[in-house]
């Protein structure tokens, strides 16, 4: 137990933490730049609960810390953290100081794109198996808040980012996954090796002789391993036929069990493609290493009823025989690529820009020619994509959201697909991620609520 700690943000992981450390016993300082109202009501919540909470905050005190627990959105550079680090004091992501205080084995599910669309799939499918499972990270509560609440479960299925992985010390999981690699996150971490290393801190602790056990893309296999000589029980699954775990033409084949899974459900295709093939055959893995019966059984009847997270490929409206998606989460290039992947067919009209993470917009241009029709480029990096991306399609400048939601739908013709993807940061023109989404949702109910009033006017 500490006798003095300071926690540095005030989103919801840095609340669970102070909450858990003040369970304690602890004298708790939490620090936050910004005073809007959803910080100013927790800070009224911390300070009834006996803490000391700075707002508008820019320097450390001076007092003697024996703990800093660390948010997510806190980089490791910044003057708070490296004022810190001078004193001496010991510094943790909220995601160790919860996991110090589980005493529930633990899942972890870490990747560049896709982690809590897996929690999610997860959770359901162990739910599903008779297992108690609880979500963890984006998509569930904080760790601490978990580990504060003391809930009974067989498994916690916890969301890991790079973020919360710098300050690891000792956090080990007994089922540790990477859903996969990709370039984001690099204006923090400065380059792919770097990015690749820390995703490597999830494995580093895990031991054969405790049971632990690493699954991991195929496609990450080899670059991974030589980051992590010591682990030995590795699993893989993805695409190749060496996968132990293999997605292919809509089935999940594994090594180890007779029955293939079906990758369908009621409403479509949303597990029929490579991206969410993949993120299924990696829980047949999680399954099977948890010892679910009929894990097959199991699997294809959550694929059948999974209903995808808010923001993320989430169909809003089919106006006139016009699909609108909602993938506003896809804040990076490979997951707008990915997004692209799994519409195909050359039908889709792409809402993107924003506040761009890459400089390497290059890579991106085969696919864009393969599958879209016309790019409405909204926020800070319009020009830069169309000065990249207008040699080989068509781009148009709109800047605001509503201007390229309605561009493309009176440009659209029945069976295309308008979809908002930007690949890039939403805090040029928004809140977060969530607002974007939701303006183009309202956007689009409004589309269709005139086209209805439209029709009976004709009628």
């Amino acid at each position: 137990m500490y006798k003095n700690a300071i926690v540095l943000g005030l989103g919801v992981s840095g609340q669970a933490a102070a909450n858990l450390l003040i369970a304690e016993g602890t004298r708790v300082t939490v620090l936050d730049q910004h005073r809007d109202d959803n910080i100013a009501t927790r800070a009224e919540s911390l300070v009834q609960a006996g803490a000391e909470v700075l707002l508008g905050c820019d320097d450390v005190p001076e007092d003697e810390f024996d703990a800093c627990i660390t948010s997510p959105g806190i980089s490791c550079s910044s003057k708070w953290i490296r004022n810190l680090e001078k004193r001496g004091v010991e510094i943790l992501s909220e995601l160790e100081l919860g996991w110090r205080h589980c005493h529930v084995p633990i899942i972890a599910i870490t990747g560049s794109k896709g982690k809590s669309t897996m929690v999610k799939l997860c959770t359901e499918a162990l739910l599903r198996s008779g297992r108690k499972a609880l979500p963890a990270g984006n998509y569930g509560n904080p760790l601490c808040a978990i580990a504060m609440n003391k809930d009974s479960a067989d498994w916690i299925v916890t969301e890991v980012s790079s973020f919360q992985l710098e300050k690891v010390k000792k956090f080990k999981p007994e089922i540790g996954v990477l859903l996969n690699v990709q370039s984001d996150h690099l204006d923090r971490h400065g380059s792919m090796k770097k990015y690749r290393e820390i995703k490597a801190r999830l494995f580093a602790r895990m031991s054969e002789k405790d049971g632990d056990t690493a699954i991991m893309l195929d496609s990450d296999w080899s670059k991974m391993r030589k980051l992590l000589p010591g682990i030995k029980k590795c699993i893989r699954f993805g695409l190749s036929e060496l996968a132990d775990y293999r997605y292919n033409d809509g089935l999940i084949h594994w090594r180890d069990h007779k029955g293939d899974v079906k990758c369908s459900n009621v409403r479509g295709s949303l597990f029929e493609n490579r991206i969410m093939g993949i993120t299924a055959a990696g829980v047949a893995a999680v399954l099977s290493c948890c010892k679910v019966d009929e894990p097959d059984v199991v699997m294809e009847r959550t694929v059948r009823d999974f209903r995808p997270l808010p923001h993320r490929m989430s169909k809003t409206a089919c106006v006139g025989n016009v699909t609108f998606i909602n993938d506003s989460k896809a804040t990076n290039l490979a997951a707008l690529a990915a997004a692209l992947e799994m519409i195909g067919g050359k039908r889709t009209r792409l809402i993107a820009g924003g506040l761009l993470k890459e400089k390497n917009l290059e890579w991106l241009k085969e696919k864009l020619v393969k599958e879209v029709k016309c790019i409405y480029l909204i926020g800070d990096a319009a020009k830069r994509m169309e000065k990249e991306w207008k040699d080989t399609i068509e781009c148009r400048l709109c800047f605001s959201l509503r201007d390229a939601v309605i561009s493309a739908w009176k440009d659209a013709v029945p069976g295309d697909t308008v979809l908002l993807s930007p690949g890039c940061a939403s805090f040029d023109q928004f809140k977060d991620f969530e607002d974007r989404g939701n303006q183009f949702e309202e956007i689009v109910r409004c589309i269709n609520e005139e086209r209805k009033y439209e029709n009976s006017i004709t009628c």
